[in-house]
Formats: structure tokens, C-alpha cells, sequence
């Protein structure tokens, strides 16, 4: 689903070059479930918003559905990042002015997906993190770990071929943490490829493979499930 070729990526400040990303070759498969580690300052973020179609390679190819897409203009980019890449985060990114169902229903408002069709996913995908009953509450009427469901709802309800999660369990406690990956579990087994950010190798554990990272390059691959 995902090759990366030779990928590079620099950025420029003040004439100071940096170079974030140092020629990575990486292939993902469709439905595979990765998990990418490292100390900070990596490189693993960097990597995930090129993964997100988010920032765009220095050098090499970067190949998505089996496109090469390093070279195409932000029209297209972010066309086909609406239409299949989900993002989970952190800081679980949620409007606190609109109730748990408008938050997860902003995906398809995006994709242009009709009234009646937005109402029926939004509350299949809220059902699914199990998280229905609070479908009209404020995210800071939930716990952190509803709003982490919620937030993976939110990614999950445009049914996208790609999740990326940047660091998911990271302000979760363990039970809490437990739950988000068990969601990301399940939903790579149904099909949709799960690239993961996280520091925590217990929740790395979860992953079929891993990738540690160490100065913009990858130095090494360990296979946990096929």
C-alpha cells in the first residue's frame, strides 16, 4: 500500500539545513499494523506527516495506492488524504464546542457525504469504540479515554484505507491505553492498514512490525506476527 524509496527529507531555518529523514526505504502492506519507535528528535514525526500526505519529500519516491505522489500539488494531496487517511493523536484533537457525534461527523462534512448516510456511520462508528451513549456530550464532559474513543471514531467513520496514530496511549492511563489499542488491533485485522507513533514498547507489542528510528534513519525491523 505504502513504499518509500530512497526518501529524504531537509528542512531550511535561518540558512541552517536539517536533515530530518535520511534516504528511507520502508514498504507497508494493506491491513498491516506498524509500529515506529525512537528517542525524540528521530524523525518518526516527520515521517508520519509524509505517511499523512501532510508535508511533502526532499528527495526520493514516495509511492501511496501505488501512485507516485512526492511531486503532486496540494489540491491533490489533500483530496486524497480526505478521502482515505485517518489520524488519531495524542492530544486527541477534538472541538470542544461541538457534542462527541458533530466531532466525528466533521470527517464526512468533508468527503460530502450525504445528511441522512452521515447520521447512520456517525452512530455505527460511535457504537463500534463504544462510546454511543454519550453522543451528545461536550468532549470535556468525557474522560480521557472516551475522547480518545471518540477521536478514533472520528478517524475510522470516512471508512479510510490508512490510520496513523501519533502516539495515541501517550496521556491515557494503562486500562485506558489497553482499549485504543485494542480498537487499532481490530481494526487492522478487518482490513485497514495501522501505522502507529508510540514510545511505549508494551503498546509497540500490539503491532505485527516494528521500526526504530535513530537520527532520520531506520536501523532496524523486527517482525512480531505475520
Amino acid at each position: 500500500m505504502l513504499k518509500l524509496a530512497q526518501l529524504s527529507k531537509t528542512y531550511l531555518a535561518d540558512e541552517i539545513e536539517t536533515l530530518a529523514l535520511r534516504e528511507i526505504s520502508l514498504e507497508i502492506g494493506q491491513g498491516e499494523f506498524l509500529a515506529i519507535m525512537g528517542p525524540s528528535g528521530c524523525g518518526k514525526s516527520t515521517l508520519l506527516n509524509i505517511l499523512g500526505l501532510l508535508d511533502s519529500p526532499s528527495g526520493g519516491e514516495f509511492w501511496f495506492l501505488d501512485q507516485e505522489v512526492s511531486r503532486w500539488p496540494e489540491r491533490k494531496l489533500t483530496l486524497l488524504r480526505r478521502q482515505t487517511i485517518g489520524f488519531v493523536f495524542q492530544s486527541f484533537n477534538l472541538i470542544d464546542d461541538l457534542s462527541v457525534a458533530e466531532n466525528v461527523e466533521l470527517a464526512l462534512l468533508y468527503q460530502g457525504v450525504a445528511p441522512a448516510e452521515r447520521k447512520r456511520r456517525v452512530a455505527e462508528a460511535l457504537e463500534r469504540v463504544n462510546v454511543a451513549h454519550r453522543a451528545s456530550h461536550r468532549p470535556k464532559q468525557l474522560s480521557g479515554g472516551q475522547q480518545q474513543r471518540v477521536a478514533v471514531a472520528r478517524a475510522l467513520v470516512g471508512r479510510p484505507r490508512l490510520i496513523l496514530a501519533d502516539e495515541p496511549t501517550g496521556n491515557l492511563d494503562t486500562a485506558n491505553g489497553d482499549q485504543v489499542m485494542g480498537l487499532l488491533t481490530e481494526v487492522a485485522t478487518a482490513g485497514t492498514t495501522v501505522v502507529m507513533v508510540t514510545h511505549s514498547p508494551s503498546h509497540a507489542a500490539y503491532a505485527q512490525r516494528q521500526v526504530h528510528m535513530l537520527d532520520g534513519q531506520i536501523v532496524a525491523a523486527t517482525l512480531l506476527a505475520a
